[in-house]
């Protein structure tokens, strides 16, 4: 319990700390003033019922129109308290969600970050998007208005305990084995025995609800994942003519959705066999437990209905742990995947690491004693000392598997496992990576991606690259491997970098078009040093430089240590 308080508190912190977070606290403060207000409503309608039915049995006309317009009154205050508190309370709902998504989506989102989660020797985050997307909102809604309903339980319960207090003012009388027993105020006893006893029972049928939405949730986020990514990967799966596979694959996650599924909707049968009966009946059970009163001619019937009304409040206030049951079993869930991905953020941003990153102070990348690993533990480079300065490009070559990506990788301050020491310049580099990547934007705010401002400069570059086919003001759509290519190469003339460092990001272009790519970027770029990891020799960059990384490969002991 102390663990889930603490988990609440955590994450409500990071609720209130966002944009307009504090704020909500003022709102929070209304609503529940508001809901609190509506308790004193309640009361005066307890009140109501009495003189109402003892209007009707009279047969006084005119007391009971002036009742019927007393309930108007109660109904419009009432329905104005609800209808102003649920307003802000949504409104207080999206201020917290956002401080909450802010700050989950900025960790997320941090330099590297994505890249550490998702290779991280834990088990990564399972669908961070849905982490952030769907449970931030939940969580937000559930707390407010779970938290609010308690608060709201426990001053009522008060209220409610001392009118039934006033009202029941008769015993209940009766003999066991020719002892004569009398219960003072036996209703006032009766309603909470009543709902500890239905509230335990509630608790002991419905503690795996917890864990089994929580792996629902997982289940379910796979599931959309594999959905999501075969989208992504359609034309590659229809030329493999993988779809069969596909189908196998996703049939697989879909049947551990059905598989939990069924264990779960067992435990709300389970938990339904006792709840269902408890709601059907804990409006009536209040009137049967006053007729003794009744009956015995100690409250008129108006009193009757009063008391039982009272009664029902008392108990329904006391079971709101009851009625919101699979409510709190959902919050939990909700906390502790949220909690799971906060925990996998931290655990990828303290991965040890003894390699270092320092900044040059001229121009120049040097690299001493540096031990690259596998996350394994593997050597895959030692390299005890390389220095690239400006200047002319340089090729990086070697075997596939040797390294190559790896240490581009540790040069931009992604990979965590090894020893040593990177010194990079001091001027802005850029990182070419093998695979494109295409904001869902313009594009030409994709050509200029990831700077918000030079999207029509980009544009105007786009037929230098051989797209000016496309519109630069609509999204790119359905690109070739080469069109990609070509279309993060002119991401350097606009962003005109001191260093660029492309991995393999002339793979899809044919020899011709490469040289004429290549070349281009030479003449609009004389400043910029290029370090290009490739299978075979770059063309058009005039003279270069050649960096062999076979010399540095680990001996095989050591690689397979």
């Amino acid at each position: 319990m102390r663990a889930a308080f603490h988990d609440i508190r955590e994450l409500l912190m990071l609720c209130i700390r966002g944009t307009g977070g504090r704020l909500g606290i003022m709102l929070y403060v209304i609503v529940l003033a508001m809901q609190l207000a509506g308790i004193a409503v309640s009361v005066r309608q307890i009140s109501w019922t009495a003189d109402f039915y003892n209007a009707l049995q009279k047969l006084d006309t005119a007391e009971t129109l002036r009742q019927l317009a007393i309930f108007a009154l109660i109904v419009i205050t009432g329905a104005a308290l609800f209808l102003t508190g649920d307003y802000l309370r949504k409104v207080l709902e999206m201020r917290w969600r956002r401080g909450l998504t802010e700050t989950l989506l900025g960790q997320w989102l941090a330099p590297g970050m994505i890249w550490k989660v998702q290779h991280a020797q834990d088990r990564a985050p399972d669908n961070p998007d849905q982490r952030i997307a769907e449970d931030c909102a939940f969580f937000v809604e559930k707390l407010v208005s779970l938290s609010l309903l308690g608060i709201y339980s426990c001053v009522a319960v008060v209220s409610y305990f001392v009118v039934l207090w006033n009202l029941s003012t008769f015993p209940l009388a009766f003999s066991v084995f020719g002892i004569d027993i009398s219960i003072p105020r036996y209703l006032v006893w009766l309603a909470p025995i009543y709902v500890a006893a239905a509230g335990t029972a509630t608790h002991l049928l419905g503690a795996p609800l917890m864990r089994l939405k929580a792996q629902q949730q997982h289940k379910e986020g796979d599931f959309r994942f594999g959905l999501a990514r075969l989208r992504e990967h359609g034309e590659e799966v229809a030329l493999w003519r993988g779809e069969a596979a596909e189908a196998r694959l996703l049939s697989g996650r879909f049947d551990a959705i059905v598989a939990n599924w069924r264990r779960l909707i067992r435990q709300e049968l389970v938990i339904g066999l006792f709840t269902r009966p408890f709601s059907m009946t804990v409006l009536r059970t209040p009137l049967f437990l006053s007729l003794p009163g009744y009956l015995g001619g100690a409250i008129t019937f108006g009193g009757l209905m009063q008391i039982s009304m009272a009664f029902s409040n008392v108990v329904i206030t006391l079971a709101w742990f009851i009625f919101r049951y699979r409510d709190i079993a959902d919050l939990g869930a909700a906390i502790a995947r949220l909690q799971g991905f906060r925990r996998r953020l931290t655990f990828a941003q303290g991965v040890a690491a003894e390699l270092r990153h320092e900044m040059a102070e001229d121009d120049a990348i040097r690299i001493r004693d540096l031990t690259l690993r596998a996350p394994d533990g593997a050597v895959l480079l030692d390299i005890p000392d390389l220095e690239i300065s400006a200047g002319s490009p340089v090729w990086v070559r070697g075997a596939s598997g040797l390294g190559k990506t790896t240490l581009m990788r540790a040069m931009a301050g992604l990979w965590p496992y090894g020893s040593g020491s990177i010194t990079m310049p001091r001027g802005t580099c850029v990182y070419l990576p093998q695979r494109a990547y295409l904001p869902l934007s313009a594009l030409d705010a994709a050509a200029a991606y990831p700077l918000p401002g030079p999207a029509s400069q980009a544009g105007a570059l786009l037929p230098r690259m051989g797209l000016g086919h496309m519109p630069p003001s609509e999204p790119p759509g359905s690109l070739s491997g080469g069109e990609m290519q070509r279309l993060m190469l002119l991401r350097l003339l606009v962003q005109r970098p001191a260093w660029a460092i492309l991995d393999e990001a002339t793979s899809a272009l044919d020899e011709a078009t490469e040289m004429d790519m290549l070349a281009l970027l030479r003449r609009e770029l004389p400043d910029t040093t290029f370090v290009l990891i490739s299978h075979h020799a770059p063309r058009g960059l005039g003279p270069m430089r050649h960096l062999d990384l076979e010399p540095y490969r680990a001996p095989p002991s050591r690689a397979a240590a």
